[in-house]
């Protein structure tokens, strides 16, 4: 094939990439949130953070932290928040680079994050906190700063690993211009949403509804959506915390909370680290990633007696 059509080829290529990037981004539309109650900002480092917040004021704090992937957000807990706000005064942020907070083309990493929670709490009295998945790991961090007190933690299949081993090709192909978003729109796609959610966020994918698969749709598709999950996916979100030994020596008292079928975080995991660290294991059957979606009545009451 002459240079001049090969040439002509790869232009194309990129010219309908553009075009289909351009189109998705614009089917998405502006985010709404998810959680019903006050919407409000933080300023965070030049970054608008957006939270949720809603109960009485002057009831005990509960600030809840969102997992990390593709499309993650506070809508999370879109099936537990209103009822935890009879209780409590909850707060709920989307994390810097995800859901309505700003996505800046940053290098995120764990000690980003570490110090955003950290930051975030200092700014309450003795809060509560549920945290899931890898942020789970940032927490624990978090909460032994000396500015930060944390009386409560609810964890929901804590881990410290998100991805690979760090693989410098693959994070920077992510976040590459056009050819990276392409590529990123292909794993924020409906199909592999419904992949991911099937296989290993659900036991029962029904629960996963459509209408919630398409916001997950949406949220991965605003400006900026691929720079933190390209962190994720390349490993570079990977925490260097030992779980067993920080809990243990923060001596703040701990629920674990896991689905008895989960995969990406067997519930042999759990068990080991609720001897190591002394935690409470609580265990959902029939759930998985998200027992707080599956069984939310069950799982606000598992809640309320761990803040007890």
């Amino acid at each position: 094939m002459k240079p001049r059509r090969v040439l002509g080829l790869a232009a194309a290529g990129v010219g309908l990439a553009v075009a289909a990037n351009a189109s998705l981004s614009k089917r998405a539309g502006p985010l709404e949130p998810p959680l019903s109650g006050d919407q409000r900002t933080y300023r965070w480092r030049g970054m608008t953070v957006s939270y949720v917040e809603a109960g009485d004021a002057d009831a005990p704090t509960l600030v809840l932290f969102h997992g990390i992937n593709a499309a993650g957000s506070s809508g999370e807990f879109r099936e537990i928040f209103d009822e935890l706000a009879e209780d409590y005064h909850v707060v709920a942020p989307d994390l810097p680079g995800f859901g309505l907070s700003d996505r800046p083309p940053l290098y995120y990493s764990p000690a980003l994050y570490e110090d955003f929670v950290g930051d975030f709490l200092a700014r309450y009295d003795d809060p509560s906190v549920v945290a899931s998945s890898l942020t789970s790991a940032y927490t624990v961090t978090a909460a032994s700063r000396d500015d930060v007190s944390v009386s409560r933690l609810v964890l929901i299949c804590p881990t410290q690993r998100g991805g690979p081993e760090p693989k410098e090709w693959l994070r920077e192909l992510v976040r590459a211009p056009v050819v990276g978003e392409a590529l990123f729109n292909v794993v924020a796609s409906r199909q592999s949403i419904r992949y991911f959610n099937d296989d290993h966020g659900y036991y029962d994918p029904a629960k996963a509804s459509d209408e919630w698969e398409a916001y997950e749709w949406q949220t991965a598709h605003q400006e900026g959506a691929r720079f933190a999950p390209a962190s994720f996916i390349s490993g570079y979100l990977n925490s260097d915390v030992d779980l067993a030994s920080e809990l243990s020596a923060l001596d703040v008292p701990t629920t674990l909370i896991w689905g008895r079928e989960s995969d990406i975080t067997p519930l042999k995991d759990g068990r080991e680290l609720a001897e190591a660290a002394d935690c409470t294991l609580v265990v959902f059957d029939e759930a998985m990633l998200l027992p707080h979606v599956e069984f939310p009545n069950a799982f606000v009451e598992t809640v309320r007696d761990a803040l007890a």
